[in-house]
């Protein structure tokens, strides 16, 4: 039987990460990293990596995202693990985004199904065979609280913050994405998906004391949060976890 240590190892992996260069995907592949995965960042504006591969992607675009996925498994020699975190967020800065319900705009919430979901599936689809060659692949797409319940309006009242219906109707389509892949993927690939909660951004303090006011263990989600999920569920600590959603919010969704 292997240790804890030995199922942890990911030395022997080759791991992308869409969105690469945001939070998140900058906590991911730190975690990623210290176990010791060989690993490809890609993102919109390429990446400040280290010693990682870095890669320009435009999501929105299924050609840059093939080509880019590809690019990044020929300079890896494989990929064991992919993971996807980009996506259009709270503080995204659009025309009709982060708005109230009737000031947003379906241009916006376009993009948002494209960077949010559409790449996901297209970078699944390009990298699948790959991930399959060993039969250990592992597949984590990044969902949120609110693509499990809906939003509470008065956490947002008197304030210019929203939650746009396109964040929430794609991370919700991110965890059925998940589970149709890891019933079509299955054996040799298993995929998953990790839901944050709110992460703290130095957002004005009224709003975070109402989110943590409402939250169980009364604080907002940190990077370093999101780090232990991304270590269980990219190598062998889950080898028998698949179609899960790991939700990493305090409590938030157990109300």
């Amino acid at each position: 039987m292997r240790s804890l240590r030995e199922l942890m190892d990911l030395t022997s992996r080759r791991a992308i990460v869409l969105g690469g260069g945001g939070h998140i995907g900058r906590a991911v592949a730190g975690s990623l990293d210290e176990l010791g995965a060989t690993l490809a960042l890609l993102d919109l504006e390429e990446p400040n990596a280290g010693d990682a591969v870095s890669l320009a992607c435009d999501l929105a675009d299924e050609r840059s995202t093939r080509q880019a996925v590809r690019a990044a498994i020929d300079e890896l020699g494989g990929c064991d693990v992919l993971v996807h975190c980009a996506a259009l967020v709270g503080t995204t800065d659009r025309a009709g985004w982060a708005v109230p319900f009737e000031q947003q705009q379906a241009a916006v919430w376009d993009e948002a199904l494209r960077v949010n979901v559409t790449s996901a599936f297209v970078a699944a689809h390009e990298a699948r065979d790959e991930l399959a060659r060993d039969r250990r692949g592992s597949i984590i797409l990044f969902g949120s609280i609110y693509g499990v319940v809906g939003p509470v309006p008065s956490l947002y009242e008197g304030r210019p913050l929203a939650t746009p219906a396109a964040y929430a109707a794609s991370k919700g389509a991110l965890l059925q994405l998940t589970r149709y892949l890891a019933t079509t993927l299955a054996p040799a690939v298993r995929v998953n998906a990790v839901s944050p909660g709110g992460v703290w951004r130095d957002q004005p303090a009224e709003f975070v004391e109402r989110y943590e006011r409402r939250t169980p263990l009364r604080r907002m989600a940190t990077e370093e949060d999101i780090k232990g999920a991304v270590a269980f569920l990219a190598g062998d600590l889950s080898a028998y976890v698949t179609g899960h959603n790991l939700v990493v919010d305090g409590g938030w969704t157990a109300w």
